[in-house]
């Protein structure tokens, strides 16, 4: 059997985002056994935090290093075009200016190592007698369940600022505008309440659809290759493979962690000062 035919018959894109737990770990109802989403989740944490606090630590000067130069840019990114136009300044940056940068940093650099090809997998090969995990690529923000959880962090900090800062009445009376007749209060207030709860669904669908989409783009044009038992496709396949990879690397994994962090923090100040 020539290898394409045995590629071909054993290649189901999809199986690239099963989860089978490598730690089982049940609390009660809840299931917080480790797989590979988990372990790229602490991977993630781990060079967010010793990459930026490397980065971050530097010692000001009239000529700036590269590594000053870039930690102003992340500073300023981050302040300039996120917090400063939408987290009230007395009441809400100095709180919320770090959690909305810790979030862009966590989800670009999620969204980064989703695309280089890291000794992180289920499947695995023998090299002299020795097991060793294959390499591949895998976005743990293309899982739902990953996106929901950082999507539900900002929705409930959301909430419990908007009460904090003007108490639950006050703070629930504001999604209703002013002067509108009595009999549609209830319906409003129902669609606003639903409206809530789709900001939640806007941000987890975003993130996961967009990096679930390109992962799913690239797998199935490689794939070709062996779905067809053709090298000849190898011509098409590999550039538009190629294309579409740097396409997510170079704008979509910075794109969708600058929308996320951006609507919490325009999210958040609408909780705490609201418009109406």
């Amino acid at each position: 059997m020539s290898p394409l035919i045995l590629a071909a018959e054993v290649f189901e894109p999809q199986h690239e985002f099963r989860l089978p737990a490598w730690v089982d770990l049940d609390l009660g109802a809840v299931d917080l056994s480790i797989n590979k989403a988990v372990v790229y989740l602490w991977v993630g944490a781990a060079i967010t935090i010793l990459l930026f606090t490397w980065i971050m630590r530097f010692g000001l000067s009239l000529r700036p290093s590269r590594r000053q130069t870039a930690g102003e840019a992340v500073y300023e990114l981050v302040y300039n075009q996120m917090a400063e136009g939408n987290l009230p300044h007395r009441k809400a940056i100095g709180r919320w200016f770090p959690y909305v940068a810790a979030l862009f940093l966590y989800i670009w650099v999620l969204n980064l190592i989703g695309f280089i090809p890291l000794p992180i997998s289920d499947e695995h090969f023998h090299v002299a007698g020795v097991k060793l995990p294959t390499w591949g690529i895998y976005a743990a923000t293309a899982n739902l369940s990953v996106a929901l959880a950082l999507a539900l962090m900002t929705f409930i900090g959301t909430h419990v600022e908007g009460i904090r800062y003007n108490g639950p009445f006050k703070y629930v009376k504001s999604w209703i505008p002013h002067g509108v007749p009595k009999f549609l209060i209830a319906p409003i207030f129902v669609l606003e309440v639903i409206s809530q709860f789709m900001r939640l669904i806007s941000l987890s669908v975003r993130l996961f659809a967009n990096m679930l989409a390109g992962h799913m783009l690239i797998l199935v044009f490689i794939g070709l290759i062996f779905i067809f038992q053709s090298v000849v496709l190898a011509v098409i396949a590999v550039p538009v493979g190629t294309i579409i990879y740097l396409f997510e690397v170079v704008i979509v994994v910075t794109i969708q962690a600058f929308v996320f962090a951006l609507l919490t923090a325009i999210y958040v100040g609408g909780a705490i000062e609201p418009e109406h």
